[in-house]
């Protein structure tokens, strides 16, 4: 329909551009029509309307001076881990739109990739069973997991990167023991990783000489 669109407006016809979905061309097809406006140098504006991004910030609770808005994540769950570890380091709050059927497979990606932040999750807003829920993620988690899926489009806010205690080499050495209890050495050094910030080689080669110096421990 673009090119029947722009023709209109071109011989000097007025267009409305209208979504029942909240504001057009945010996380939807319809900026393809206000690029290709632009680039014909065709006149455009906007009239200010509800914003579910925008809405979701205000009420979630978390800092608003800075924020970055994702949009939807990648529904694969390989890709959608990546997309959020590219996302653990930015210093501000996180917004994303998700479905109800994802929610709770991205909620526990976030507490991998995220760690255990603030969050608050939106759905039906402006609307009569306009819901926000606000806890860390890994509550949120447990919670959707708990009552099932929500209905209604779905707005998760993630608060900033929590603030880092320093972590000691014995941290870490009773961290990968701890963990070793019920992971292999794989796992223990992907999940401490993540958690701490170490470096997967780190975390590694500290698990296997602490393998090493328990079995040399254990009687004959």
């Amino acid at each position: 329909m673009r090119p029947i669109l722009l023709r209109t407006i071109k011989n000097g016809g007025s267009i409305a551009l209208v979504s029942d979905a909240g504001t057009p061309t945010i996380s939807d097809p319809g900026y393809k029509l206000v690029k290709e406006c632009v680039e014909y140098g065709l006149d455009i504006t906007a009239i200010p309307g509800a914003n579910a991004a925008i809405t979701s910030l205000v009420l979630s609770g978390l800092p608003t001076n800075r924020f970055l808005f994702a949009g939807f994540l990648n529904s694969k769950t390989r890709q959608r881990c990546q997309e959020l570890a590219e996302l653990s380091n930015v210093p501000t709050t996180l917004i994303f739109y998700e479905s109800a059927k994802r929610l709770t497979a991205t909620l526990k990606d976030m507490v991998k990739q995220l760690g255990d932040r603030p969050a608050a999750i939106a759905r039906e807003l402006t609307k009569r069973h306009e819901e926000i829920r606000r806890d860390t993620l890994s509550k949120l988690t447990a919670h959707y997991l708990n009552v099932g899926a929500p209905k209604g489009e779905i707005v998760i806010v993630v608060g900033p990167p929590l603030k880092k205690t320093p972590f000691s080499n014995k941290d870490l050495d009773d961290l990968v023991l701890k963990q070793l209890q019920t992971l292999s050495v794989r796992d223990t050094t992907i999940k401490i990783a993540i958690e701490t910030g170490r470096s997967k080689r780190q975390v590694y080669s500290r698990a296997l000489k602490l393998l090493e110096t328990q079995s040399q421990k254990k009687p004959t």
